[in-house]
């Protein structure tokens, strides 16, 4: 695996998981403003809410939905490819694995979790066998894979897989359903969003021309808060109340029963 590309204008930002005050608000905060992150975080609430048992974070980066278990009732470890530390991500609970073969027992978990990591990889077919022979009969699997999402972590961004694709991926499980994360306005906002940002991000000058333009840019982001708002308050209403087309969604969420 090589480094990130150089020429990736705006990397995606690590997750942190909300263990300090200062993390809680900057959690809180990115809920608001990073819509991927929003559906992720909601999907995951929704199915891991009550789960008592041994649960598989499969690329976990730094852990940010360690958090939403109960450490009373659950147990949890995350397995990463030793390269996530070139894209910010450390964590010192980690097993690193190749990436292909998880290295634990037949029917080590009652639950496996993935969030966005499947897209990163070239052919998951082994990574997907390998989550079901982890599994204990009955286990579940919550995967969350984006579909409206910009070329990132460049070059290692693979795939964008539509429902059909999935369930063909999956299909070794007993059980599938495949559920679409906001809507086409969901999306449309979440790229105003980071076109917002993108143009902050260049308020940082990084040559002449961009001297010469921070007047520009910086008047284009004061004018561009309504807008903002306007786009949050569109991209919240497709996740919370389903507003517009499910067709074209930031992203999937795949539950599967071994």
């Amino acid at each position: 695996m090589s480094p990130p590309s150089a020429a990736e204008a705006f990397q995606p930002r690590a997750h942190w998981a909300p263990t300090t005050p200062f993390r809680r608000l900057l959690f809180s905060l990115r809920l608001t403003a990073d819509l991927q992150m929003n559906t992720v975080d909601r999907d995951l609430r929704r199915r891991l809410a009550g789960f008592a048992g041994k649960i598989l974070d499969v690329g976990c980066g730094n852990s940010p939905f360690r958090h939403l278990l109960d450490p009373a009732t659950s147990t949890y470890q995350g397995i990463d490819v030793p390269q996530a530390d070139s894209f910010g991500y450390r964590n010192p609970d980690t097993v690193y694995f190749d990436g292909r073969v998880i290295p634990f027992a037949d029917g080590s978990f009652d639950a496996v979790m993935c969030t966005e990591v499947l897209e990163h990889v070239a052919d998951p077919t082994d990574l997907i066998r390998e989550m079901h022979r982890v599994l204990k009969p009955g286990g579940f699997a919550v995967i969350t894979i984006p579909w409206s999402a910009r070329f990132h972590y460049q070059p290692h961004d693979y795939h964008r897989y539509t429902p059909s694709m999935l369930g063909l991926l999956f299909g070794g499980f007993a059980r599938c359903t495949v559920t679409p994360r906001g809507t086409d306005l969901t999306s449309i906002a979440s790229k105003i969003v980071v076109a917002y940002l993108r143009n902050l991000l260049r308020l940082k000058p990084a040559g002449f021309l961009d001297w010469v333009l921070v007047p520009l840019r910086l008047l284009i982001a004061l004018i561009g808060i309504p807008f903002l708002a306007g786009a949050l308050l569109l991209g919240h209403a497709g996740i919370r109340f389903g507003l517009g087309s499910p067709d074209d969604p930031l992203g999937y969420t795949v539950v599967v029963t071994k």
